[in-house]
């Protein structure tokens, strides 16, 4: 059952629609969510006509949640074939243009005119994990006590190498394309809800952003649930991945509420330090070095998420995760994360087709 240890979680993943010979994307998203609703599955389009994204039910642990996990990406990817696609877990497009058609949606197309070439060079995919948190001010309390730890989520979760047919050097090109929006990255410090709400209002006002739905901000009160969102992440490449990372975002949830009844400080940490920490993460991922944001020095990106998960063992041991934890760290800095596989497939003979069936084997692994 759930409690303050074990808060429920759900998980949205975003994916690309691509053409199953050439890989390009394809704007497809209204034929494939119609297709898998016929299937008795629900799917929801995102900005780009070229994505989609699937929606867990509430899960009480990473056992359940694996399942769903599971069972909504081969559904995707049936739907996805039925309709002459092939259904990708990466975070940008491996090939094609730069430009993708917006989703047929008055919204999107609200956004496409006030935000021109960034809402159409928007076919990116993210991962967000919702833990259900007792109100928005707890969500707020949260949100504060995360800001350290998110690069080292990006790091480990980074899914994007490939843009264009080309090696970016970065290991998620995603995060650099994604901070051009004007309410991407860390949030600021709140004092409470009420400081938010005044915030994103005045974002509304002087049209940074067009509604609640465009607060792009890492970690966020859920405008739709009784949650605190965490969307830091590239899509990771596998189910196994992705549900690591839930578990991680939940223990570091429940240690954040603790420490906020506590009344523990707020690490302030300086809005240059973070993006320090946030470009070595986006470029390096899980195999080079990150920024502690705590000594503002250089360390191995694999020691920070050791780190991590030292600094939410208590909520771990109350979960019975930390092993899950622990070996699921270990088996990603051995076998890789996405962004290592995809580049290793890459550079065996230069060929974009390598990665994609890559890819598209990793996005049905253990599915």
């Amino acid at each position: 059952m759930p409690s303050r240890w074990n808060p429920t979680v759900g998980v949205e993943e975003e994916f690309l629609l691509v053409d199953p010979v050439t890989a390009w994307p394809r704007m497809d998203n209204d034929a494939v969510v119609a297709e898998a609703h016929r299937a008795g599955v629900e799917l929801q389009r995102e900005l780009g006509a070229c994505q989609i994204e699937t929606t867990s039910p509430v899960c009480t642990g990473p056992e359940e949640l694996t399942t769903q996990l599971a069972r909504l990406r081969s559904a995707a990817a049936q739907a996805a074939a039925r309709c002459g696609c092939r259904l990708l877990a990466s975070a940008v497009p491996l090939v094609g243009p730069r430009e993708h058609q917006v989703s047929d949606d008055d919204r999107y197309r609200s956004m496409e005119r006030a935000f021109g070439i960034l809402a159409r060079q928007h076919g990116v995919c993210g991962c967000h994990i919702h833990v259900a948190v007792p109100d928005r001010n707890c969500a707020i309390a949260v949100g504060n006590r995360l800001r350290p730890w998110l690069p080292s989520l990006l790091a480990l979760t980074a899914n994007s190498p490939i843009y264009s047919g080309v090696d970016t050097g970065c290991a998620s090109w995603r995060s650099v394309m994604w901070r051009r929006w004007p309410s991407a990255g860390a949030p600021p410090l709140f004092r409470d809800a009420h400081e938010f709400d005044r915030v994103v209002a005045a974002m509304v006002d002087t049209g940074n952003i067009l509604d609640r739905g465009m607060v792009y901000w890492d970690v966020r009160p859920s405008a739709r649930f009784p949650t605190v969102e965490v969307r830091v992440s590239d899509v990771p490449a596998t189910v196994e991945e992705s549900v690591l990372l839930a578990v991680l975002v939940r223990a570091l949830v429940v240690t954040a509420l603790r420490d906020a009844e506590a009344g523990s400080d707020v690490a302030d940490v300086p809005g240059h330090v973070l993006d320090a920490a946030y470009w070595r993460a986006a470029r390096d991922g899980l195999d080079g070095v990150g920024v502690d944001p705590a000594t503002v020095t250089v360390v191995p990106a694999s020691v920070l998420l050791e780190r991590m998960i030292d600094s939410v063992g208590d909520a771990l041991d109350h979960q019975g995760l930390r092993a899950v934890a622990e070996d699921g760290l270990r088996r990603r800095v051995a076998a890789g994360n996405g962004a290592r596989r995809q580049l290793s497939a890459f550079r065996r003979r230069h060929s974009i087709f390598d990665v994609v069936e890559t890819v598209a084997d990793l996005t049905l692994q253990g599915c």
